[in-house]
This record gives structure tokens, C-alpha cells and sequence, in this order.
């Protein structure tokens, strides 16, 4: 049976909890974070967007894959190197609970981005993902530059229901993502008719998009839902709800869903460089 990593479960002195003493907790901003987030997030939805569904897919399917193995042995005797690579590579973007026995966001922006592509139409789920590359890190960024506005923020009054995030965050995360969408659709592959309902459905459009996005990011609470370590007296993984499951996939529903309000086929093409 797949047992959960445990970081305590030997006598070696983990290098993670070495990294863990170098790294910030969730409450920082974390720039260097959202960056790399942002960055991770538009390089998926070039990929998703440039590639065909059947090397898209098995490509990312893999990537999850790995990853979770990743996640699974990385606490273990002989394979704590894993923390000493990701944190070569990731640095700071790193947070401290990520090497104090949780998973890394990685697995679950992956599987995020693998689950929205397979559900969703080719440019609903290109959309999806520019949601997670932007209102996440964004409304993350406003919502605690705002921390100090009491009456935005929802705390535990909504029954766990973005716990401990506000709503101020959601309105900076909705219009940081109107611009990008704004273009995205506006230099679409309509044809000579133009997008119908015209510019009056192209910001509709692109604003509730930015607003499902940034919805998805609210609704998940903080500190995040996790499954207990023990179910029927098994150990599991470390399991939990995260918005960069959340996000691409409610994001990508949204659209699809959007589209059929302002009247637009979901077999849209965007431009061949999707802002360009």
C-alpha cells in the first residue's frame, strides 16, 4: 500500500528541514512565487494551445505522473536528493511547508492543467489555464495588500468557505485577468464578421472570465482542506484541496459556459500566438 511520507520516519537528518529553516511561509507575498507561477502557467497554455490534444495530453499525463512519485519518495531514506534538486531550481519560489512533509503545488498545477485539457474544448481550456497563471498569483498578491481592510475579509464567517481570504484579492484577481483576456479575444480568429454581439460581448466576456478565475482561487481556503493522515487506520499521502486544481478547471468550465451566454462557438480559435 502507498503510505504517506513522513518526514520523522528515520534517524537521517532531512536536508528538507534544512531548505524548510531558508524558505518563507504561506503568509508572505513571494514575488519570486507568482512569478514563476505566472510563468509555468502561460508556457502550459502556449503548449495546450500550440500542440494537438493527442501530444498534449500524454505529455502532461507523464509530467503528473512523475511528479507524484516525486511527492511520494522525496521524505524517504535515499531519495531526500529530490528536495535538494527542486530546491536548486525553485529557490524561494519554494514555501516552507512544501519541505516540512506536504506535497509541492507542482503535482496539483499539473494535474490542474491535465484534467482542464482533457474535459474542456482546445480554447476553453487554453483560457483555463491563463486563469490559473494569473488570477491566482494576482488575487494572491491584492488579497494580502489588503489584508488589513477587515470588512473585505471573509475570515471563517463563510463556513470554511475562503477561509482566511478576502474579497478585495478577488475583485484585484478578476481585473488583473480582464486586460490579457480582453486581447486574447479580441484578435481571435472571427472572421469577417467580427466576434458576434460585438466589443460589448468581448469585455462580457473577458471580465466574467477573469471573475470565475478569481472566484475558483477565493473559494479554496487557506490553510487548505487536507485528508486526514489515516483513513480505516492506513496511512495516505498528504492529499489536499488546492487552487491550482481548482482554478484551471473551474476556469475552463466557465468559459465554456460563458460562450454559450455571449453566443460564441466553443470551437473559437484563437491567434496563432493567442496575443499576438
Amino acid at each position: 500500500a502507498i503510505i504517506s511520507p513522513s518526514p520523522d520516519s528515520d534517524n537521517e537528518d532531512g536536508s528538507h528541514m534544512e531548505i524548510a529553516k531558508k524558505l518563507r511561509n504561506r503568509n508572505a507575498t513571494n514575488l519570486s512565487r507568482k512569478f514563476t507561477h505566472a510563468g509555468f502557467g502561460i508556457f502550459f497554455a502556449c503548449l495546450n494551445q500550440f500542440l494537438p490534444r493527442h501530444q498534449f495530453l500524454p505529455g502532461m499525463t507523464a509530467l503528473t505522473t512523475a511528479t507524484l512519485v516525486m511527492e511520494l519518495l522525496r521524505y524517504r531514506p535515499g531519495f531526500r536528493w529530490m528536495n535538494d534538486v527542486l530546491h536548486f531550481f525553485l529557490g524561494k519560489a519554494l514555501r516552507k511547508h512544501e519541505m516540512e512533509g506536504k506535497f509541492t503545488g507542482s503535482f496539483y498545477y499539473f494535474f490542474g492543467v491535465t484534467a482542464n485539457a482533457y474535459l474542456f474544448p482546445k480554447t476553453a481550456a487554453t483560457m483555463g489555464i491563463c486563469q490559473l497563471a494569473l488570477a491566482d498569483p494576482s488575487a494572491s498578491y491584492f488579497g494580502r495588500r489588503t489584508r488589513h481592510i477587515y470588512w473585505s475579509r471573509i475570515e471563517n464567517g463563510l463556513g470554511g468557505f475562503g477561509r482566511n481570504k478576502g474579497l478585495l484579492g478577488f475583485l484585484g484577481g478578476a481585473l488583473f485577468c480582464f486586460p490579457f483576456n480582453f486581447r486574447v479575444f479580441k484578435i481571435a480568429k472571427w472572421g469577417a464578421n467580427g466576434a458576434p454581439g460585438g466589443n460589448m460581448a468581448v469585455i462580457s466576456a473577458s471580465l466574467l472570465l477573469g471573475m470565475a478565475g478569481a472566484f475558483a482561487d477565493l473559494a479554496v481556503p487557506t490553510p487548505a482542506l487536507t485528508m486526514p493522515s489515516k483513513v480505516m487506520g492506513i496511512p495516505v499521502p498528504p492529499f489536499h484541496v488546492d487552487d491550482n486544481f481548482v482554478v484551471p478547471i473551474f476556469a475552463g468550465w466557465a468559459c465554456t459556459k460563458i460562450f454559450e451566454i455571449v453566443g460564441w462557438d466553443d470551437g473559437l480559435e484563437l491567434a496563432k500566438h493567442i496575443i499576438l
